[in-house]
């Protein structure tokens, strides 16, 4: 197990208003839960089989978590596995980006992306489930779901205990 330890959020920029944001809680995170977590993240994308649309589906959650801390890491990655500069500028506006942003693939994995993470029903609407299964064999609806759960988790990891972007102590 790591040991208990607060860090301290980087100085606010003097550019952004606003108060600067709170320091981390704690960054003790059991190395045993890192693992599995980043298993669970590694056998979800490698069944997905597509890393560009994983990176597209992890940011859009983290967007809707608010987690600042996956989308700074997950914009990198993103960009290293050829995601648009456009579909990362348009992502939180997906579905009025136009046709030529997002295809109607990617869009079912977002809409997907969406019911998991907010749940606003207490469940995943049918329409949206059938939509991703048009685009995705069953096998890797499943992971894209897994997916999606992991990357939940993840945000709810990172958010509670307020780590910051570009933290290396998590």
């Amino acid at each position: 197990m790591t040991s208990s330890t607060t860090t301290a959020h980087p100085p606010a920029s003097t550019t952004a208003p606003g108060p600067a944001p709170a320091p981390a809680r704690t960054t003790l995170l059991d190395d045993d839960v890192r693992a599995a977590m980043r298993a669970l993240g590694a056998a979800a994308k490698k069944g997905l089989g597509d890393p560009a649309l994983a990176e597209l589906v992890q940011l859009r959650a983290s967007q809707l978590n608010r987690c600042a801390f996956c989308l700074d890491m997950h914009l990198g990655i993103a960009r290293e596995h050829g995601v648009s500069e456009r579909q990362l500028d348009l992502l939180d506006a997906w579905e009025e980006a136009g046709d030529g942003v997002f295809d109607e693939r990617e869009r079912a994995a977002l809409a997907l992306t969406e019911a998991v993470t907010v749940l606003t029903d207490g469940f995943v609407p049918d329409e949206v489930h059938q939509r991703a299964a048009r685009h995705f064999d069953a096998a890797q609806l499943a992971h894209l779901v897994a997916l999606i759960t992991v990357i939940n988790s993840w945000n709810r990891l990172m958010v509670s205990r307020r780590i910051p972007p570009g933290s290396t102590r998590w």
